[in-house]
């Protein structure tokens, strides 16, 4: 027997004129409970129950980070129709209310973006420390982009996202783009960074590199980019990157070649210090990917190296057999 139960759960969850508000709000950027209860002047109890019954009925995601609770739209390329009639029907009182949550935005804005000017602020003589020794960023990026060029990006991620720079850079030429950050601090400096962009089609996720919230073939290209010299295991961070990889993917890394800046692993929690070619290339081999490409750009005190890696496709798999 046909049923319309999932079609009238979604209306009846848009019945209410807070849960269409929420659903609104969330089209703009992606909110915590407690940003949208300071924006709709409710408590957070009465819009957790609100976001309660709008994710039953599938349209709203929760995903927790450290002790904040952040939504999404589950599909916001499947709402843009309910938002198109929204707009048609919703009348000037409607549309006044919509307006000034829209401006209440602001606000969490602004909030976000002292945050992590603060952070940046205790952080910045840290990281500048480390980026006086090697060659500069642009020439970093720009091998970057040479590496990842000639091929659709498709769905980009980015592990150990950081402040969002990798994202922000190659998100406009993606599908689209995760970054994934064990630290709930840095996915709120890449979330301002991002916000400013107005990079739309991009979301943040918080997890471990070795335990990738994501599923099996869930990317077309990994990125990971100054974090294997904080792994442990890099050997099983290289293998999980893998999983993520549909086939005929690419993995490509950015890191340290060997060096003797001992001291970097009390600064600034440095595992490794570097890595030779020989070593990527077998963890590459161990989580069934083929070396494609390396390159080394010296200047300074260190050697900022590239890696890049192909997961092998059907077609690779027949060519070899013949």
């Amino acid at each position: 027997m046909l049923s319309l139960s999932p079609l009238s759960a979604l209306f009846q969850a848009l019945a209410d004129p807070s849960r269409l508000r929420i659903v609104a709000l969330l089209r703009s950027m992606e909110l915590s409970v407690g940003e949208l209860a300071q924006v709709l002047g409710q408590s957070q109890p009465r819009v957790s129950r609100h976001v309660r019954i709008l994710a039953d009925a599938g349209l709203v995601a929760r995903r927790k980070e450290g002790s904040w609770v952040f939504l999404q739209l589950t599909d916001a390329h499947r709402a843009e129709p309910l938002f198109a009639a929204i707009e048609q029907w919703a009348e000037p009182d409607a549309q006044r209310l919509f307006d000034g949550d829209s401006a209440r935005l602001g606000a969490v804005r602004a909030d976000r973006a002292e945050a992590a000017a603060r952070y940046f602020a205790v952080h910045a003589e840290t990281w500048d420390s480390i980026r006086s020794l090697h060659v500069a960023e642009s020439e970093v990026e720009q091998a970057i982009a040479t590496a990842l060029d000639g091929e659709p990006l498709g769905r980009l991620v980015d592990i150990g996202t950081g402040t969002g720079r990798m994202i922000e850079l190659f998100a406009a030429k993606a599908d689209s783009a995760i970054g994934i950050d064990r630290s709930s601090e840095m996915l709120r400096l890449a979330r301002v960074k991002l916000e400013a962009c107005g990079i739309r089609n991009a979301s943040l996720r918080q997890g471990d590199m070795y335990a990738l919230p994501l599923a099996d073939a869930a990317a077309d290209v990994v990125i990971l980019h100054q974090v294997l010299h904080y792994a442990q295991a890099p050997a099983h961070a290289i293998a999980e990157a893998g999983r993520l990889l549909s086939p005929g993917g690419r993995l490509l890394i950015v890191d340290f070649a060997p060096h003797e800046r001992d001291e970097l692993r009390e600064t600034d929690a440095h595992q490794r210090l570097g890595f030779a070619d020989p070593a990527i290339s077998s963890w590459f081999e161990g989580a069934g990917l083929t070396s494609e490409r390396s390159q080394h750009l010296a200047g300074g005190e260190l050697t900022v190296s590239l890696w890049l890696a192909r997961k092998s496709d059907g077609r690779q798999r027949r060519q070899r057999a013949a």
